[in-house]
């Protein structure tokens, strides 16, 4: 896990080795969330014309939320873009999560970034450059082809990395962009390069979101990725299946 002041990752003044960028990500919660417990609730109908997995809305903590949003169980997942584990869970959570618990109304989803460095920092801002319905599709999307993303900053080296770390400010995230490949995937996906541009170009975004991730560290003893809330209590597991079976002793079954 790597941790930074938020300057240093807001605005990445003092910049990391590519090296350790790209270091693997460490475990989630630290606390026992096998007191959660409730009995089956009845399944939520969602307002007409639209499945519950397709109400998003932005929370006041810069997540964002899927799903019925006075569901009486409450997910929270804070992740990295960056973090292997992460992209993992989204592999084997991404179907079941959103048709089986999410369109059930009994669950709400929301994700929260917890920025690792600087390539986290720009996907993040990226997922967020579309509106917000499409914030899910592209994080999944990012996590799904993340092995693609790092390899290919990877293979640019540590001189190009250092090289973009050292842009302007308005500039950075632009450079990293272009190093990671990201531009262009976010491109293929309908944000364009443009538009692109003026989203890493927003510092005031970037600081929210470094003080988002140094929040949630303070408030929740966040020492790892993916980390999950349950109704406010933070759990002790982060895959799909621990995930699935504590959703379930909720009541979501």
């Amino acid at each position: 896990m790597i941790h930074r002041s938020l300057n240093r990752i807001a605005l990445a003044a003092l910049a990391a080795p590519l090296a350790l960028a790209l270091s693997a990500c460490g475990s989630g919660g630290s606390e026992d969330g096998a007191a959660v417990t409730g009995e089956p609730l009845e399944k939520i109908a969602p307002p007409d014309g639209k499945s519950w997995s397709e109400v998003i809305a932005k929370t006041e903590d810069l997540g964002m939320l899927m799903g019925n949003p006075g569901a009486p169980i409450k997910l929270i997942e804070f992740a990295s873009l960056t973090c292997s584990h992460c992209a993992d869970f989204a592999e084997k959570s991404k179907t079941e999560l959103r048709e089986t618990f999410v369109n059930s109304g009994r669950v709400s989803y929301e994700f929260r970034n917890y920025l690792r460095d600087p390539i986290d920092l720009t996907a993040a801002q990226l997922t967020r450059c579309a509106a917000p319905e499409r914030f899910f599709a592209l994080t999944e999307q990012v996590l799904l082809n993340q092995g693609a993303i790092l390899q290919k900053a990877q293979d640019a080296g540590e001189a190009a990395y250092q090289a973009a770390m050292e842009a302007p400010d308005d500039k950075r995230g632009q450079a990293i962009a272009q190093l990671t490949g990201l531009a262009d995937f976010f491109a293929a996906r309908g944000v364009s390069k443009d538009q692109s541009a003026t989203c890493l170009a927003n510092a005031t975004e970037a600081q929210a979101l470094a003080k988002a991730t140094q929040d949630a560290t303070e408030d929740f003893s966040i020492t790892g990725t993916p980390t999950f809330l349950l109704n406010g209590s933070k759990l002790d597991a982060n895959t799909w299946p621990e995930i699935k079976a504590a959703l379930e002793k909720a009541g979501a079954r």
